[in-house]
């Protein structure tokens, strides 16, 4: 899977992902996308058409489709937080962070009632909701059902807190082993969910889903660093553990 594929799983269903016209973005970009050329071979930028190079692929998210553009890095800062106006993109940052020690007691996951050991929080600022998804075969399935009680998680890990609406998730493993929790980019998350569409044999999954969880949550360890309590998902983090 690539990351141009990540799209279809972040768009709904009844809402396909399709790049925007230039009469629907912001004036800074506008110009570009009146004159853009045909796409190039390969990945390219929905937003501009420009070649994206494998080692630098960015997405932007599509507030109002629920979706994810690939994007060249010069689109993607038209659209950070710093320098975007407020309006229907969102650039996704490009941070890990690791929650640690991580507190969910069992019985305030449970009264999230989702099924599984591992879950993606969205904070969805069109619904005005703390959304949960879990992968599935099918995709990303929304969790409908109340989540009070992610707020009394939220208060009993400080860090969670700072997790950016609608462009970083907190990724959440439990099971086997002490639970585990993340902030990361959201594209990460569909990244996984099509991973284990990919993988999945079988009722259980099977073994090789398995290892590609696994694989999947070493990566993600291994570029996070702690977080630190207190500090404004807006404000650059220290020299020393920028990544």
């Amino acid at each position: 899977m690539t990351d141009r594929g990540l799209a279809r799983f972040a768009a709904s269903s009844s809402e396909a992902t399709t790049a925007p016209g230039a009469d629907e973005v912001a004036p800074p970009l506008a110009r570009f996308l009146s004159q853009r050329r045909p796409p190039t071979p390969g990945e390219a930028c929905e937003l501009c058409g420009e070649h994206v190079p494998e080692d630098d692929h960015r997405h932007v998210v599509d507030l109002e489709r629920r979706g994810l553009l690939c994007s060249c890095r010069g689109c993607a800062l038209l659209f950070t937080e710093a320098g975007a106006a407020q309006g229907r993109y969102r650039a996704v940052p490009e941070r890990y962070l690791r929650v640690e020690p991580f507190t969910v007691p069992p019985v305030a996951w449970a009264s999230l009632q989702i099924p599984v050991g591992i879950a993606f929080i969205v904070d969805n600022t069109q619904q005005e909701r703390t959304v949960a998804f879990y992968p599935s075969p099918g995709g990303a399935t929304e969790s409908e059902l109340p989540l009070d009680a992610w707020s009394d998680i939220v208060a009993a890990n400080p860090g969670l807190e700072q997790v950016e609406p609608d462009v970083e998730a907190a990724l959440v493993r439990t099971g086997s082993g002490a639970a585990q929790c993340f902030v990361v980019p959201v594209d990460r998350c569909y990244e996984l969910v099509g991973t284990l569409r990919l993988h999945w044999r079988g009722f259980d999954g099977g073994q090789e889903v398995r290892a590609s969880i696994d694989e999947f949550f070493a990566d993600v360890a291994k570029r996070s660093r702690p977080v630190s309590p207190g500090r404004r998902h807006s404000e650059p983090l220290p020299r020393e553990v920028e990544g």
